[in-house]
């Protein structure tokens, strides 16, 4: 069992220049703690997101810690010129001793994409094909492509990735027909919901995988991210929860509101923490509190991997170092066999 972290960035209701570093020192206790992965979401114009250019956040967190493995869940492949997001990715492995985790998507939200420009209707092509010139920029001497939105031609690939012959893929699986092409591509996956459809997400995984041929003596990462607040007490636990999860809630839904519309999962993110935790979708407690709701997790989804919202909202940066160290002492451990 691995255990990761995943993290909106979201505004904390600090200043920026504070909320960074705030931040990285945070990421040095996931380090420190032996969290497998740190993984950053992307968004722009919202208070959702302000590590805009996950590549420049994560650049910082390479130099701040060892061991930990760091990566964008994900990059909005759309929002960049590939040619500049290959040269980023292999100048980032490189710089982190090839740490990084290299997540995928198209972006979900079409207010985002309107912001740069772009056409929802057209994103979903234009993420296949920009996925397709990664690939093959990553792993070739000469880029050469020809499609509808993206060509190349006899281009030089010199920033190439320690990882060979690419990092580890990430993607978001939502709904159990969307498994055949990660299950079939060894791709890692990180599952948002409720146990029961999370538990159908993971068996069409595995049978997708038998289809394909892959061992199952070798499965990938599937995940599933909680909000998790770990304190000395249940009682303290929860009165930090619920403080600082409604300014979360408040940025997940602003950008949807500003505009007359609902985030399609609006519905597994209610507007109180007590709320939330009834619907199984997170935990605030005691170590032995947070421990058996993992137990449950796994047992009832059958995941291999457990991502933690450790810090969001208005927790503070010493709240978020005692969670962490607590989850770090007191809740992993239980887990190791």
């Amino acid at each position: 069992m691995k255990f990761g972290v995943f993290d909106h960035m979201d505004d904390a209701g600090v200043p920026l220049r504070q909320f960074y570093a705030d931040r990285l020192a945070i990421v040095e206790a996931y380090d420190r703690i032996g969290i497998h992965a740190y993984h950053v979401a992307e968004h722009h114009a919202t208070p959702l997101g302000v590590a805009t250019s996950p590549s420049v956040f994560l650049s910082a967190v390479a130099q701040r810690t060892t061991r930990l493995r760091l990566g964008p869940l994900v990059y909005l492949l759309p929002f960049y010129h590939p040619l500049r997001l290959i040269e980023e990715i292999g100048m980032l492995d490189q710089m982190s001793g090839g740490r990084l985790e290299l997540g995928v998507g198209r972006g979900v939200s079409p207010f985002e994409t309107a912001s740069y420009d772009l056409d929802f209707g057209e994103t979903g092509a234009m993420y296949h094909e920009a996925f397709t010139v990664l690939m093959k920029g990553l792993t070739s001497d000469i880029l050469d492509f020809e499609g509808n939105f993206y060509n190349f031609k006899n281009v030089p690939m010199l920033v190439r990735p320690l990882q060979q012959p690419h990092p580890p893929l990430w993607y978001g699986l939502g709904i159990p027909d969307n498994a055949p092409w990660p299950a079939a591509n060894d791709v890692n996956v990180v599952m948002l919901g409720m146990r029961p459809s999370i538990r159908a997400i993971v068996e069409r995984y595995l049978v997708e995988r038998d289809k394909a041929g892959r061992p199952r003596d070798r499965v990938p990462l599937m995940g599933l991210a909680r909000h998790v607040v770990v304190a000395d007490t249940d009682a303290e636990a929860l009165r930090i929860a619920r403080r600082a999860y409604p300014r979360w809630q408040d940025s997940f839904h602003w950008l949807w509101k500003r505009h007359g519309a609902a985030p399609r999962i609006g519905a597994l993110y209610p507007p109180t923490w007590d709320e939330l935790q009834a619907l199984g979708n997170g935990i605030a407690g005691s170590p032995a509190t947070v421990r058996d709701f993992i137990a449950a997790d796994i047992r009832e989804t059958g995941i291999n991997y457990f991502l933690s919202w450790l810090a969001f909202g208005e927790i503070t940066r010493d709240e978020a170092l005692h969670s962490t160290t607590l989850f770090g002492s007191d809740v992993m451990p239980a887990f190791k066999s």
